[in-house]
C-alpha cells in the first residue's frame, strides 16, 4: 500500500529570516518591524510636502539594528546552535506588541548621528541647493525584499499601495538612496503601475550630475581610496561609472580600482536578499573574501554605495583584522569632502 505523503504548505520551503521580513514589511512598513521611522531626520526640518522628495527607505535608517541582529545570528550559527527559533521568538513577540526592532533602536548606538549617512547625503544635497522634502513616519516601504524573496502577489499589492501615496502627494521626483528601493521604485513599480509618471533618480545620480555643472569636493588630507560595486546598483541600475567619477573627481582622493572584479563583475559582499540571514558564515567568509580583493589595490578605504554591503565590508574588514582599514558610504566621504562655509 503506498505511503500517503503529507502536502508541503508553501510557508515550510521558506527559510524563517525571510517570512519574518515579509510579515514585518506587511504589519509595520519596514523589514525589520520597527516603530521609529524617521528618527534619524529628527531637528531637519524636511518639508513633509514637496514634489521632489528625498527616499530614505529601510537598509541606512537601521544600520545599527542590522548589524547587532546579524551578529546575534552568526554568534549563534557558530556554536551549532539552531539560530532559527530567533525568528520564530520574533514572531512570537511581534503578536503580542513586542518589537525586538524597538529594543536594539534603544540599545543600539552603532553611529554617531552626524555620521549616519543620511544625513550626510541630505547635507550634500541642502550644499548642492537641491531642496528635497521627506514623507518621514509616512514614507511607504518600497517592499523590495517581497520582490527577490519571491513574495510576487504581496509586493504587487504594496507597490500599488506605495504609487497611491504618491500620486495623492503629487510628487513627481523621487531621490533614492539605497539601490534595491531606487530599483523597485523605478524599474519595478512602472511594470504593473496604472498611475502618474515619477522620475526616480539615484543619490550618486543626482551628485554627479552637479560635479559636471561645477561642484567640487575636497578632502582634508590624501586618502587612497578604493571602490565597492553594490549588486543592485550596478547590475540592476547600471551606476558603474558615475561613482568612479565623483570619486576621481574629489580633491585629495587617490583612486585605486580593483583589476577584475569591478563594475557589472565586481564580487558581492555576500550579503543581499537575506543570504546573509541563512548562511551567516559562508556570508561572512564572502565578505573577507571581497575585502581581500579591495585592499590589494592598497587603498585605506572603502567606499560602497549600499546599506548592506556597508555592513558586510565592515564585517570582513574585522574578520581580515585589518584595523587600519575604513570602510565608508559614499554620502559619508561626500560629507567629509564638503567645502568650508
Amino acid at each position: 500500500m503506498p505511503i500517503r505523503q503529507r502536502p508541503i504548505k508553501k510557508q515550510q520551503l521558506v527559510p524563517e529570516g525571510l517570512l519574518l521580513f515579509r510579515d514585518n514589511i506587511l504589519s509595520k512598513g519596514n523589514i525589520f518591524g520597527a516603530n521609529f521611522k524617521a528618527r534619524w531626520a529628527k531637528g531637519l526640518e524636511l518639508p513633509v510636502q514637496a514634489e521632489t522628495i528625498f527616499f530614505a527607505g529601510c537598509g541606512y535608517q537601521f544600520l545599527g539594528e542590522a548589524e547587532a541582529i546579524l551578529a546575534a545570528v552568526r554568534a549563534l550559527d557558530k556554536r551549532n546552535l539552531p539560530w532559527e527559533w530567533t525568528f520564530g521568538m520574533t514572531q512570537f513577540l511581534n503578536k503580542r506588541g513586542i518589537n525586538l526592532g524597538d529594543l536594539y533602536g534603544r540599545i543600539i548606538q552603532r553611529f554617531r548621528r552626524e555620521d549616519n549617512p543620511l544625513l550626510c547625503a541630505c547635507e550634500v544635497l541642502h550644499r548642492m541647493n537641491i531642496d528635497v522634502g521627506y514623507l518621514a513616519e509616512e514614507e511607504p516601504c518600497c517592499a523590495a525584499p517581497l520582490y527577490y524573496a519571491g513574495f510576487q502577489e504581496e509586493f504587487a499589492a504594496q507597490a500599488e499601495k506605495t504609487q497611491a501615496i504618491l500620486k495623492e502627494r503629487g510628487i513627481t521626483k523621487i531621490i533614492g538612496m539605497v539601490p534595491s528601493c531606487t530599483f523597485a521604485l523605478r524599474t519595478l513599480f512602472p511594470r504593473g503601475s496604472k498611475g502618474g509618471h515619477v522620475e526616480v533618480s539615484h543619490f550618486l545620480e543626482i551628485v554627479w550630475e552637479e560635479i559636471k555643472k561645477g561642484m567640487r569636493f575636497r578632502l582634508p588630507r590624501e586618502t587612497t581610496v578604493t571602490y565597492h560595486d553594490p549588486c543592485i546598483l550596478s547590475r540592476y541600475l547600471g551606476l558603474t561609472e558615475e561613482p568612479r567619477q565623483i570619486l576621481r573627481s574629489i580633491e585629495g582622493v587617490v583612486f585605486a580600482d580593483v583589476e577584475r572584479c569591478k563594475e557589472e563583475w565586481s564580487t558581492c559582499c555576500g550579503g543581499g536578499g537575506g543570504f546573509e540571514v541563512i548562511f551567516p558564515e559562508i556570508s561572512h567568509t564572502i565578505a573577507a573574501n571581497r575585502v581581500e580583493e579591495l585592499l590589494k589595490t592598497g587603498a585605506s578605504t572603502i567606499v560602497t554605495s549600499c546599506p548592506g554591503c556597508l555592513i558586510q565590508l565592515r564585517e570582513g574588514v574585522k574578520k581580515l583584522k585589518a584595523r587600519e582599514v575604513q570602510v565608508m558610504d559614499m554620502a559619508q566621504l561626500l560629507h567629509s569632502a564638503l567645502p568650508e562655509g
